[in-house]
């Protein structure tokens, strides 16, 4: 019996040696000219060009989008501040400066969609029946969407991933605290 033990850790040894010695090589080297830009091709594109016309109308510009979290998007605090509109005050959000950062920048986020009319949706870390309207969770869990181009029909609780422009929102209450606007669904669509 021992041995078959004595067998498995070595196997297993190896496996990890095999591993931590392996080179990851990637599809585009770090050497861009202007003219090309270093991009990872999602597996649904079958063919691509790198070379960038306008930046405004590629969906892949410049800069590489930055993957945001819930756990990042959840580190927040709120303080409460008068509003002409509810006159006991309102709990407005204090957005941290790792968020503060991203502001304005391309961003990668990953949620379940939750339809607010026949017309938008909101990206959710959680699903439809625990998501921020049910009181299960606070506004930190959900994002405003605007989309590139048109609204795509989405199923509630639909996971998918999207790249678009990180906004904050801290200074108006009937607003969404996060949003990702020129939204674009890169994984998850159908």
């Amino acid at each position: 019996m021992r041995k078959i033990y004595i067998v498995f850790i070595l196997l297993f040894g190896i496996i990890i040696v095999l591993d931590a010695s392996l080179e990851v090589k990637y599809p585009f080297s770090n050497k861009a000219t202007s003219d090309e830009i270093p991009v990872q091709k999602a597996g649904f594109i079958s063919s691509f060009d790198t070379k960038v016309d306008s930046a405004e109308d590629d969906l892949f510009t410049q800069v590489k989008p930055d993957t945001l979290s819930w756990k990042l998007l959840g580190v927040i605090k709120y303080i409460k501040k008068p509003d002409k509109d509810y006159p006991d005050g309102v709990m407005f959000p204090i957005i941290n400066s790792d968020l503060k950062a991203k502001s304005k920048k391309k961003i990668v986020m990953s949620g379940f969609i939750i339809p607010i009319d026949n017309v938008s949706y909101a990206l959710s870390k959680n699903v439809f029946a625990s998501c921020f309207f049910c009181g299960q969770a606070g506004p930190e869990t959900i994002m405003g969407i605007k989309f590139k181009g048109a609204t795509p029909k989405l199923k509630t609780d639909q996971y998918v991933t999207m790249e678009g422009t990180f906004r904050y929102n801290d200074n108006d209450v009937n607003d969404w605290i996060y949003h990702i606007e020129n939204a674009v669904i890169v994984k998850g669509g159908k």
